[in-house]
């Protein structure tokens, strides 16, 4: 018998454990697998398999039952996931329901989760921007969070590093907030959008316009073609995930790669309820799973773990990880694990017509979605009565205008012969919030979900700051539209409560400090060496970026300092 429990632990133990194979778990998988580690990747969710599992990527409109619109009965169950941009027939099945796994809303909060292999990669925005040192030095300069361990110089290898693998598309901008990287080409801007450029490089030389950067293959390069990915075809159909590779994820990017090592192991149906800690070793010692479908508890070992959960779910599971060692949860030594967490202030928008430029009209679909404006408050020094600033999506498009009105044979000929209409421009804001100890997450102390792990209950609100900030959105935004000649500005608040920019971060953030902060320059718990957190729960701050890009490249840092570790004994 005991030879039989030694087998089955060794068939159990492995070199590394990654939990999560979301966009930044794919990317620890791949660094570490390339580095000859036996790694193990665990996946709450099912398996979903590059091109195969993409049910719903080459189906026509008619071919859905409801026109790709979710039925009443859905919206009345499952009201969060319904307000999400990407939810719809053609995408369901890569989102996970209220009603499938619930949490608490002490504050409302609008949880967006992908519980499958790939994680939310298959359904993200691909907006992909680095940050700067404006955005690393920000809370020491302005008095809020704690300082950042690291600045633009440690990161910025990395980030060339996983753009060059990713596909990342832009153009070289020299905007000093949004440091260049290394880019396919950009997206070229319609006549109305770059009309709106030029005006803001007269009018206002701080503000710019630029090509949206994007994790879409405009030009694939050998290590592309290598992934068997090829180029972005401009459907604009990514939710349902792309037979072509065209976008990044780690379905068809990090994680194929990873396999071909031959280091990979994946298991899907693998809830994390904790990880293991050996206080004689004085580290952890591995991971502990309930198998989603029989309910099974099964331990897996390994030397070095990384935490890609996804924000919120990483918490949770760093927060149940109790021992005699750690009551409040590993690493938790000064209670502030769940604490300062934050997100992006997607609450305003703006709308307009423009009647010039008549003789361009919108003409394919551009993957990168239009513009983007790069932050430009409060960069050099403080000049409103709100902290830190807000970046803006901007696009323009013209589309068709049909005349109802009408009867019998007129009417039909407006139908069918649609007449184009004035220019439409749009914006939203993607504000930085500043994090707070108000804004946290628990564990519920009596409500547990299907696997008896307790619930997750969040309290997140904005702040007077929001509110402000969003004000001086309209205010700007406004007075550069109506620069740039367009009509009927209608700045609108969105309404949407936290949660819906799908930008949840910190929780368990770096720091220089262990009475400070949970996480060391290197993304390693302060008080557990070798379990590393690379996700967005490891975020000190938020800046206004799209944060994903910055999640990679903290995990292929991670790995390539964890690795070493490992190789001089210190883990």
């Amino acid at each position: 018998m005991s030879n039989i429990t030694i087998d089955s632990i060794k068939e159990r133990t492995f070199d590394a454990i990654v939990i999560g194979s979301g966009i930044s778990g794919g990317w620890a998988a791949k660094e570490l697998t390339e580095k000859g580690l036996k790694t193990l990747v665990l996946e709450r969710g099912r398996d979903v398999k590059h091109v195969k599992d993409y049910p719903t990527t080459n189906m026509y409109p008619y071919e859905f039952e409801h026109r790709n619109e979710i039925p009443l009965e859905d919206r009345k169950k499952n009201p969060v996931i319904n307000r999400c941009y990407a939810y719809h027939e053609d995408s369901q099945h890569f989102f996970v329901k209220d009603v499938d796994h619930p949490y608490v809303q002490q504050k409302p909060f609008d949880w967006i989760r992908g519980y499958q292999v790939g994680g939310k990669s298959l359904t993200w925005a691909r907006q992909t921007q680095r940050w700067s040192d404006f955005d690393f030095e920000g809370p020491a300069r302005d008095g809020f969070a704690v300082d950042w361990p690291i600045r633009y110089r440690d990161i910025a290898p990395w980030y060339s590093h996983v753009e060059r693998f990713a596909g990342i598309s832009g153009n070289k901008d020299g905007v000093a907030a949004l440091p260049d990287g290394e880019f396919l080409p950009g997206y070229q801007l319609n006549a109305v959008e770059d009309h709106f450029k030029q005006v803001l490089g007269k009018q206002y030389p701080d503000r710019h316009l630029i090509s949206a950067r994007c994790a879409h293959l405009s030009s694939p390069q050998p290590i592309h073609i290598e992934q068997g990915r090829v180029k972005c075809q401009h459907r604009t159909l990514c939710q349902r995930g792309c037979p072509f590779g065209g976008y990044f994820s780690s379905n068809a990017s990090t994680l194929p790669w990873a396999e071909k090592t031959g280091n990979l192991t994946l298991r899907p149906f693998s809830v994390v309820h904790s990880i293991i800690y050996d206080e004689g070793k004085g580290k952890a010692t591995g991971v502990k799973v309930i198998d989603a479908n029989t309910k099974e508890e099964i331990d897996f070992f390994a030397p070095v773990i990384f935490v890609n959960a996804s924000a919120l779910n990483t918490n949770l599971i760093l927060l149940n990880s109790k021992s005699n060692r750690f009551p409040e949860g590993l690493g938790n030594d000064y209670g502030l694990m769940g604490k300062y967490v934050a997100f992006h202030n997607y609450s305003a928008v703006i709308s307009a017509d423009y009647e010039g430029l008549l003789e361009y009209k919108t003409d394919g679909r551009n993957p990168a979605g239009g513009g983007y404006i790069p932050r430009f408050r409060n960069l050099h020094k403080q000049e409103t009565d709100f902290l830190r600033g807000w970046a803006a999506a901007f696009g323009a498009r013209r589309g068709e205008v049909r005349d109802t009105g009408k009867v019998g044979g007129t009417l039909k000929d407006q139908l069918i012969k649609p007449q184009l209409g004035n220019w439409q421009v749009h914006s939203h804001m993607m504000g930085e919030t500043v994090p707070r100890e108000s804004n946290y997450v628990r564990l519920d102390p009596d409500k547990k979900d299907t696997w008896e792990i307790p619930q997750l209950s969040i309290s997140v609100d904005y702040q007077e700051d929001d509110r402000k900030m969003r004000q001086d959105y309209f205010d700007r935004m406004s007075e550069m539209f109506d620069a740039a000649g367009f009509k009927n500005i209608s700045p609108r608040n969105d309404d949407r409560i936290p949660g819906l920019d799908i930008h949840e971060m910190g929780g368990v953030r770096m720091g220089h400090d262990p009475k400070t902060s949970l996480l060391n320059k290197w993304n390693q718990l302060h008080a557990c060496k070798n379990v590393f957190v690379t996700d967005g729960a490891c975020m000190t701050s938020t800046a206004t970026q799209n944060p994903s890009l910055t999640y990679m490249a903290l995990a292929a840092r991670a790995v390539d300092y964890a690795t070493g570790e490992l190789r001089k004994g210190n883990l």
